[in-house]
């Protein structure tokens, strides 16, 4: 996504090739330049130290949170600290068995699979990665018709690292099989400020405390938008000749790009005052959201949502979402339940 001051939009699913060359380029190699998430570091070190040293490969990891937490980032670092290759694709460019026979054919031992979004991986799909992953083989039908038959491949040892918004959406047989089972986190303030002068420094680029503070508050606790927002705070403070980024470019920037104290940008806003002016605050269905305010139901529950759900400006009921006293305060408006 681009951000422009047509679009105020800060947050959305990363598809774009640019995006992604942007965040290669601030990509940390490993644990010691990788910030935040300091518990599954701990762990993940334990785990890939004790492999090593077995010379074994890394059991299969499962890395699940909100978008933008750095889940292909981790699995880029654990490749790096295990000293393999580390072979990247996503659940939906997997269509059929054999595209994954062919990713499987190209590894070598203890090399690692990595799968972004492995969620939407088709059954047939993920029912052949129950023995790849268990027992490093998978049986395919070659030919058509009465030509048909089974070939039975055997596969090195190997570590599939899946990556997904929706851990509930796998089904049970296949989240088992993986024996290593970490949640991401938004990150702290701290962490935050750390990674855009990290960031920053990378960029070339002279960036005072109080800037680095004031967009790491408003990244809503996630690296990618905090790496976002200095690029953009970065242009305005380059058009208006500063050698260095300081809180009035800042300001100046998030301003004009909609997005407030709380990061929060045009589209939560609009998310929240139409709960509110129209259903008073709620509950109010996912589904109506949606039509309410034209975005899919997907994007609201997998990137909006989360956030808003973690400041506790809203809320899930039996009924459906709610917005809180928090939600309703950050506003400006009188809540009508009070």
């Amino acid at each position: 996504m681009v951000i422009s001051l047509d679009d105020n939009r800060i947050i959305s699913q990363e598809t774009e090739n640019d995006e992604r060359s942007f965040e290669q380029s601030l990509r940390p190699q490993n644990f010691s330049q990788y910030i935040g998430q300091n518990k599954i570091k701990k762990s993940l070190n334990i785990y890939i130290e004790a492999a090593k040293q077995r010379e074994e490969s890394l059991d299969h990891v499962l890395l699940f949170g909100p978008p933008g937490l750095g889940k292909t980032t981790m699995a880029t670092v654990i490749a790096h600290e295990m000293g393999v290759n580390l072979k990247t694709t996503s659940g939906p460019a997997i269509e059929k068995s054999g595209d994954l026979a062919a990713l499987l054919n190209e590894l070598e031992p203890g090399d690692i699979l990595f799968i972004d979004e492995i969620h939407r991986l088709p059954k047939v799909v993920e029912e052949m990665l129950y023995s790849a992953m268990e027992d490093f083989y998978i049986d395919i039908v070659i030919g058509q018709g009465p030509t048909a038959h089974p070939v039975h491949f055997s596969l090195p040892p190997f570590t599939l690292i899946g990556a997904t918004t929706r851990a509930g959406l796998l089904d049970a047989p296949f989240r088992n099989r993986f024996g290593i089972v970490e949640h991401m986190n938004y990150y702290n303030t701290q962490d935050l400020e750390a990674i855009v002068k990290r960031s920053a420094t990378i960029f070339h680029t002279k960036i005072k405390d109080e800037g680095a503070h004031e967009i790491s508050l408003r990244s809503r606790g996630t690296p990618r938008i905090a790496n976002r927002l200095l690029k953009r705070v970065r242009d305005f403070a380059q058009v208006s000749n500063k050698n260095e980024i300081d809180i009035e470019s800042v300001n100046q920037a998030l301003s004009a790009l909609g997005v407030d104290s709380k990061g929060l940008d045009q589209t939560d806003l609009k998310l929240l005052e139409t709960m509110i002016d129209y259903y008073n605050g709620g509950p109010v269905g996912l589904n109506t959201i949606a039509a309410n305010i034209g975005e899919e139901t997907e994007t609201i529950s997998e990137v909006y949502e989360p956030y808003l759900l973690q400041i506790g400006y809203l809320k899930r009921t039996s009924r459906g979402r709610m917005v809180t006293e928090s939600g309703y305060q950050h506003l400006g408006k009188e809540n009508p339940r009070r």
